[in-house]
């Protein structure tokens, strides 16, 4: 395993060395970037300011992981809100306590590894977790931990890591989250939707249980999953992504709102747009169309004709 290695120049007095490296190592948490490769990853494996979360069950976890990471239950990072809606982002407090028993402090660089494309959108939710928390010091391994295991000289543990608790602080983004009546005012206002669901659902053939079918009226389609390579979960480069947006009719620039069914999948289809491409005027709704379908005063539109 490739390691940071630190040597002392004899031409740099030790004290001006260790400077530098401090320097050197708050660059690292401060030079982030949306996607990190396996590549990279492996060579600050033992970078302190660096905290792995190992997105597999538990039981996977126990059986191979990468050193230092520690594992998070995704069902932690999603509760009922308190309109009765599962799957919500939870309050302030609560993430303040998940984040810090992981070992994750205000300025800790977050490494989100999921295994590979089944999960991906596991990884994009948390990642927008942390940055409607304020906090933008994260990243995702790009294909996961299958990608990692296919570079020269990876390796996993499966001790059991537990790192002691730290203190964090969320200073939420309300723009990140809107609400129904937000949302709603910007479908009056014209705004683009992005259904990020299969065509079945979004032209009404399925849906959830004793839900309404249908789709935001207006909205267009581009599910989540064609933005990453088939069955790796490494994300496509950003001439392929563009052309996939211009060729669903998706606008690269400009608002636009992203759903899906309980604001999963759509995290995805978020991250591709806000992150990757730099559209900062794109957001998701969290709530997507398990809460939009519950209220009748909302619209749904039946493309298909029975």
């Amino acid at each position: 395993m490739n390691k940071i290695k630190k040597t002392f120049s004899p031409f740099i007095p030790k004290g001006v060395f260790l400077l530098i490296s401090l320097l050197f190592s708050v660059s690292l948490v401060h030079a982030t970037t949306p996607l990190v490769e396996p590549v990279w990853l492996m060579d600050n494996l033992d970078t302190p300011e660096i905290r792995i979360l190992d997105l597999q069950s538990a039981g996977g976890y126990r059986q191979a992981h990468l050193p230092g990471a520690v594992n998070t239950d995704y069902a932690q990072w999603r509760v009922k809100g308190q309109n009765g809606i599962p799957a919500m982002l939870p309050e302030k407090e609560y993430l303040d306590k998940l984040i810090g028993r992981l070992g994750i402090d205000n300025q800790t660089l977050v490494i989100l590894a999921p295994i590979g494309a089944g999960d991906m959108a596991v990884a994009t939710r948390i990642y927008w977790t942390f940055k409607a928390m304020g906090h933008d010091e994260v990243s995702i391994l790009n294909g996961g931990l299958m990608a990692y295991s296919q570079i020269p000289g990876s390796h996993f543990v499966d001790e059991v890591y537990l790192p002691p608790a730290k203190q964090f602080t969320g200073q939420p983004r309300l723009e990140y989250f809107p609400g129904a009546k937000e949302v709603k005012a910007a479908l009056d206002r014209g705004v683009t939707f992005v259904d990020s669901r299969s065509y079945d659902e979004y032209m009404g053939k399925v849906g959830g249980r004793n839900e309404r079918l249908g789709t935001i009226p207006g909205s267009i389609l581009l599910p989540f999953d064609r933005l990453v390579v088939k069955e790796s979960g490494q994300f496509h480069d950003l001439d392929k992504i563009k052309e996939i947006y211009q060729s669903s009719g998706v606008p690269l620039e400009g608002e636009q709102i992203s759903f899906c069914h309980t604001g999963h999948r759509t995290s995805l289809s978020w991250f591709v747009s806000h992150e990757l491409l730099e559209n900062r005027d794109a957001r998701m709704y969290d709530g997507s169309t398990i809460e939009w379908a519950a209220d009748p005063d909302l619209p749904l539109e039946v493309l298909y004709n029975r």
